[in-house]
């Protein structure tokens, strides 16, 4: 008898025995989940029949003179929504002259936007896959989606990826540069895999995540390829460029970008340093350092530095080399005004960033390849580039850089890009016979 009434009556007749018997349950969660559950399952039966009496253009039971097409049972359906999944009757159609298609079926799909959306915000939160498919379970009370599922869902991430690495950049009003690597063992090699991230801070103050590259090692040639790339994609010369002390990439930054200030992160300079100090040493020595660091102008700043060359050359002397080495690079900050010193001269934008990723990487401890490594970091970084793009300077801010752009003459600073095709080598010089 029950074939008879239409799906949508049996949900009302299936709601008023539920609500029924609930008058002694207490769990109001399950009682609310369960409310959405029947009541949207009754919606969508109506509007479904309601199309299908359109298609027809007669309701049910009703008859009409050479009609075309008649109702021809139902077919099982479910929804994977973020509130659980709903089971639905989809009604048939034969006998049309072309097949009968359910618009709100092909709109509803089998996993809604919603719970998508949610699956990819927890695997950027950090979450396997499994842990997903059984948090979710745990959640709604129910399996809702496999672990092959959800890999699939989150794939959109590297269809993100692909149009965020090829996306135009000219729209940047680009005051700094920071660039870092961060390397996570990949467990199908075996080994360590790095990731360059280019950061930028504009004029007026936003952070931003430019690029993303795989890198196995920061050697010229793959840190030029991706500055190249920056450029190829509209990206204006950067006022200053902050990096750790990695050669190639010093190298690539001094071909690409030779009127730039590249400056010297000071907190890998400091720990760099203190390793080649003893520690009862440290703190006197750390203090001079930081006032050398700090001083008001790059002039004072080298005096203050051959002053602790000239004390401690004798007693630590591999820290006056290590104090010595990119020592122009190291002071450039103090070109900087005041105001901005504090924000260039270390790359702890990047390092910040990093920390948010390896939040997330240590619950997974060991990703598979290089394409899971590049959606799971591009998932963390992009969501914080977003949550850091608020403008911070203020218009005399904004005009300080802007005035150092002019004084550097950044605007038509770029080397031309088939000029770097070939690595750059020092004329030499004529000897004269003795």
């Amino acid at each position: 008898m029950t074939r008879k009434i239409a799906p949508s009556a049996q949900k009302v007749q299936e709601l008023a025995q539920w609500l029924a018997g609930q008058s002694d349950v207490h769990n109001g969660e399950e009682v609310l989940r369960a409310l959405i559950r029947l009541s949207t399952e009754r919606v969508l039966h109506e509007v479904l029949e309601q199309e299908q009496t359109e298609a027809l253009g007669r309701s049910r039971y009703e008859r009409q003179p050479r009609a075309q097409g008649y109702r021809n049972g139902y077919e099982d359906g479910t929804v994977k929504t973020a509130e659980g999944v709903f089971r639905l009757q989809l009604p048939q159609v034969r006998g049309l002259r072309e097949p009968y298609r359910s618009k709100l079926w092909a709109a509803l799909g089998r996993t809604s936007e919603v719970l998508t959306r949610r699956i990819v915000e927890m695997y950027a939160g950090g979450m396997a896959q499994r842990d997903i498919e059984s948090a979710l379970e745990k959640a709604l009370g129910q399996c809702v989606i496999s672990k092959s599922a959800v890999s699939d869902i989150t794939d959109r991430l590297s269809h993100e990826y692909e149009a965020f690495r090829t996306r135009d950049l000219s729209g940047f009003d680009l005051a700094s540069l920071f660039m870092d690597t961060v390397y996570e063992p990949l467990r199908r090699w075996g080994s360590k895999t790095g990731i360059l991230c280019v950061w930028g801070i504009c004029v007026d103050g936003r952070k931003v995540l430019l690029t993303l590259s795989t890198a196995h090692s920061e050697s010229y040639e793959s840190c030029l390829e991706v500055l190249r790339d920056l450029v190829k994609r509209g990206l204006q010369t950067p006022v200053t460029i902050t990096t750790d002390g990695a050669p190639g990439l010093i190298k690539a930054i001094d071909a690409m970008w030779p009127r730039a200030l590249r400056i010297r992160c000071w907190f890998h300079k400091m720990q760099n340093l203190h390793q080649k100090v003893p520690p009862q040493a440290w703190p006197a020595f750390k203090a001079l350092v930081a006032d050398m660091r700090d001083a008001p102008t790059c002039e004072a700043g080298q005096r203050r530095q051959q002053a602790i060359l000239a004390h401690y050359q004798d007693t630590f002397p591999e820290a006056c080399r290590c104090l010595e080495d990119d020592a122009e690079a190291s002071l450039n900050h103090l070109k900087v005004p005041a105001r901005h010193r504090q924000y260039v001269r270390t790359s702890n934008l990047a390092e910040r960033a990093f920390e948010e990723e390896r939040r997330r990487t240590k619950v997974i401890p060991q990703l598979w390849d290089e394409a899971s490594l590049v959606k799971l970091v591009f998932a963390v970084l992009i969501r914080v580039s977003e949550r850091w793009g608020k403008k911070q300077f203020s218009e005399f801010k904004q005009h300080q850089i802007r005035a150092l752009r002019q004084t550097l003459h950044l605007d038509h600073s770029l080397v031309p890009l088939e000029d770097l095709t070939k690595e750059r080598r020092p004329r030499r010089r004529a000897v004269s016979a003795q």
